[in-house]
């Protein structure tokens, strides 16, 4: 090799290790701007106290969660309030989330790992897209916006369960606006990040409790009246034939006590035409706390029911007061007794208020959560008597 030779071979190699370097800073330079370091919070520069509206969008379907007025409604569900404790612990969740690996994925690569944006793909396209999750401030400007994709598994020997022989959900895909094509796995699979509006409304619901009769009336169902005197004393049918079987009566009033929805009915006009409200059948229980409760069930075609629910009269002022035996209460146990009464009321009184304001909406009830309130008179009866 002359010197000519050995000096141009010299050069080729500068210019191959000027291009490494170059590739290698730009790369460095990526990964820091993006903040994507392993390790590191996925959002350090997020503060929950600015999120005032969070949206979430997959391939079908849309939600959008809003504060207002201090309380987080769903927009899709005619401001409906939302579970603050859910908004709350997948926004904590998103701040919280751990940094443990990251890759640079094209944009053709995106559908692989299911990084599609909602926006970006073909109307009605649901391989390849992901869950698009935007967080605002109050004046709209959004602060974070970020694809989440495929869910990626660990093998767990140890779990006996048929669902996880493939692995349990550990970690997910997650593309950030603003980072390129840096691609981070995080440490948990925010499965809670879903774009359904029925699963973030609030699902506390009316209570119905010490029930002092209860009546079944409505086209199609087999009417029933039952009731009885006194708060721990034996149900009986209230007319009609029969001997009442203790245990359907508990059956009955244990069920609407303890009803829970799957979703908030919003369009009146479909309503209407799935579930006829002439066709409904009618509940009706008072209380002894003098409150009635009237509740309407029309059946859906998938089995489920529009239910509306309406609650009247007020809960009494002063307590009755107690014997104790053949004596009247001493002094003591009746400042005891008036103190728990007026504990009792106060949040009674508060719970009323808040199923009044929420009667407005209408719900739907799972068809197994209405059967018990549906039962027909002969079901209830004593065989034979």
């Amino acid at each position: 090799m002359n010197r000519k030779q050995f000096l141009w071979l010299m050069l080729v190699v500068v210019l191959l290790g000027g291009a490494g370097l170059a590739l290698f800073w730009q790369d460095i330079t990526l990964y820091r701007d993006s903040g994507a370091k392993i390790g590191a919070r996925l959002m350090p520069e997020l503060k929950i106290s600015d999120v005032a509206k969070l949206r979430l969008q997959d391939a079908g379907q849309e939600v959008t969660l809003a504060l207002k007025d201090k309380v987080w409604r769903v927009e899709q569900r005619g401001g409906y309030p939302a579970d603050f404790a859910e908004i709350s612990g997948l926004i904590l969740k998103l701040l919280d989330v751990k940094v443990v690996q990251t890759e640079t994925v094209g944009a053709s690569l995106h559908p692989r790992l299911n990084l599609l944006a909602p926006d970006k793909a073909a109307k009605g396209a649901k391989e390849g897209t992901g869950t698009l999750m935007e967080l605002s401030d109050a004046s709209g400007k959004v602060l974070v916006s970020l694809v989440l994709g495929k869910v990626s598994l660990k093998k767990d020997p140890m779990n006996p369960l048929p669902n996880a022989k493939d692995g349990v959900p550990a970690g997910r895909h997650v593309l950030v606006a603003g980072r390129g094509d840096s691609v981070a796995v995080v440490s948990d699979p925010l499965e809670k990040a879903v774009a359904a509006p029925g699963a973030w409304v609030a699902k506390d619901f009316f209570k119905a409790d010490r029930i002092r009769s209860l009546q079944l009336a409505g086209e199609g169902v087999s009417p029933w009246k039952i009731s009885r005197d006194e708060e721990w004393g034996q149900w009986k049918f209230a007319s009609g034939g029969g001997t009442l079987h203790p245990s359907a009566a508990v059956t009955a009033t244990n069920a609407l006590g303890s009803l829970a929805f799957s979703d908030v009915v919003i369009d009146d006009k479909v309503d209407n035409d799935r579930a006829g409200k002439e066709k409904a059948a009618v509940l009706t229980a008072e209380t002894f706390d003098n409150l009635t409760y009237t509740v309407k069930l029309a059946p859906l075609a998938n089995g489920d029911f529009v239910l509306r629910y309406t609650v009247a009269g007020t809960p009494p002022k002063t307590r009755k007061p107690e014997a104790d035996g053949k004596n009247a209460e001493k002094p003591e146990d009746a400042a005891k007794r008036d103190k728990e009464f007026a504990d009792n009321l106060q949040r009674l009184e508060a719970r009323v208020l808040l199923e009044q304001a929420r009667s407005q909406w209408a719900y739907v009830l799972p068809g197994k959560m209405a059967a018990p309130l549906l039962m027909k008179r002969e079901q209830m009866a004593v065989p034979g008597r």
